[in-house]
């Protein structure tokens, strides 16, 4: 791949024929609903199509439609029996080693952005790429003083098809939705879509991940490759290389399995109070575990800004769901946003319930056992389209200062069921999130 805009006819051409296959569809749904086929069967037969060639699609493109298939990633022990097995194989396609660029391309960017000299500040450096990501290919190297580094290299045009990309895949959203149930998806779409200018800044990633390096040097549960170098459109940092996580999610023995779902969501809710930035990509490719235990967190792009920590209301909203003072929650949730206070009235107890259910069900025990069944039905309480729950449920609202951390918290439930860990989960929510124990 020599430059990701290449074949940019192509690659839109194929996203674009998803809303139109959806239409022709539609139509074919209604010719046969007349002719006396059941309603129910006949939207299920679409909706098996239309995931089929969204599949087809997805595994086929980089750019946004990884993207949006990483930020879904994190939920796929929820997704329905029908849809989990082509779900499972975009998502391999998606996060496989792509076409690499060429390697004049390669050193053409190298010399754009650490200079025409940048040969003289590696011993080595590898010119098949060790991995791809979205918007970039990580080659290994050796720095001048004999530190192991990964060469993070963003495609060139990967600008303009991230965008192009997101704004065609957010028409997906209703399919989307059905396939991936707990995740408000089109929450999702506009926040990857307002967050596309930091998945591109490399100096800004760069910063970030020194900040995270900085506070976890050190600590016995949590590595942060240290950043050697940075440009806008190239990081070089600490080579660190352990077990990943969809590894020990295929393979890992229960131990593991355990281990790397306590670490992952300690990490994830003491960032905020720690750091004052919040790691906003929790995808399984993100995350490698170490021999000695401690968890290894990759990609910085994607941060959330909270100084202060987590915002004050997370604590109280999820206490009260706990302890089911529905009243006093939906009171709360109206005061922050959640609920709209003209539809207040028609959100009731069970609606609240089926909301929060996979946020709360976990803090109900001092362990939690997290499993792909629990999750579906978690999860599909509040995604059930003929349900009476969603169709009050569509009165509550996620806040836009809400959406990456309730999307993160989300994150960390979904990989610890792909896990099917068992988990100390209150104990460390109650521990980093604020008015929770209370």
């Amino acid at each position: 791949m020599t430059d990701i805009t290449e074949g940019r006819a192509r690659r839109n051409a194929k996203l674009a024929a998803l809303p139109l296959g959806m239409a022709g569809r539609a139509a074919a749904g209604l010719g046969k609903r007349m002719v006396g086929r059941d309603k129910d069967e006949i939207n299920q037969e679409m909706m098996e199509k239309a995931a089929e060639q969204l599949f087809s699609v997805l595994g086929e493109l980089k750019g946004g439609a990884m993207k949006v298939g990483q930020a879904l990633s994190v939920m796929e022990a929820a997704v329905p029996e029908q849809f989990g097995e082509p779900f499972r194989e975009a998502l391999t396609k998606l996060q496989a080693q792509a076409p690499p660029m060429s390697v004049d391309r390669v050193h053409r960017t190298l010399d754009q952005q650490l200079g025409t000299s940048w040969r003289t500040h590696f011993r080595e450096f590898a010119d098949v790429p060790a991995a791809a990501a979205s918007v970039g290919q990580v080659h290994r190297g050796v720095w001048s003083d004999g530190r192991v580094v990964a060469v993070k290299i963003q495609y060139p045009g990967a600008d303009v098809a991230l965008r192009a990309d997101l704004k065609t895949l957010s028409r997906m959203g209703p399919i989307l939705q059905r396939m991936s149930p707990g995740t408000d998806v089109r929450a999702l779409m506009d926040e990857l879509i307002d967050r596309t200018e930091d998945e591109l800044d490399y100096l800004g990633e760069a910063d970030n991940q020194r900040a995270f390096a900085a506070e976890f040097a050190g600590d016995p549960h949590f590595r942060i490759p240290r950043i050697y170098a940075s440009a806008p459109k190239v990081i070089v940092s600490e080579w660190v290389s352990g077990t990943p996580m969809s590894e020990i999610i295929r393979s890992g023995t229960q131990e593991q399995r355990n281990l790397a779902a306590e670490r992952l969501a300690t990490f994830e809710v003491s960032s905020p109070v720690r750091v004052g930035l919040l790691h906003g990509d929790p995808h399984p490719g993100n995350f490698h575990m170490l021999d000695d235990g401690r968890l290894v967190v990759f990609d910085f792009g994607a941060i959330g800004h909270y100084p202060d920590g987590l915002p004050p209301e997370i604590g109280p909203i999820l206490r009260l769901a706990r302890d089911r003072d529905y009243p006093a929650l939906r009171a709360e949730m109206v005061k922050t946003g959640f609920i709209q206070a003209s539809y207040a009235d028609k959100v009731g107890a069970a609606d609240l319930e089926a909301y929060l259910k996979p946020y709360v069900d976990p803090l109900y025990t001092e362990s939690f056992h997290f499993t792909r069944k629990w999750l579906q039905r978690a999860a599909g309480y509040a995604t059930d389209l003929r349900g009476d729950v969603y169709k009050t449920s569509r009165h509550l609202n996620v806040p836009s200062e809400y959406v990456m951390i309730l999307r993160v918290l989300l994150g960390s439930v979904g990989i610890a069921s792909q896990l099917g860990a068992e988990a100390p989960y209150r104990r460390i929510m109650e521990q980093w999130v604020p008015g929770l124990a209370d």
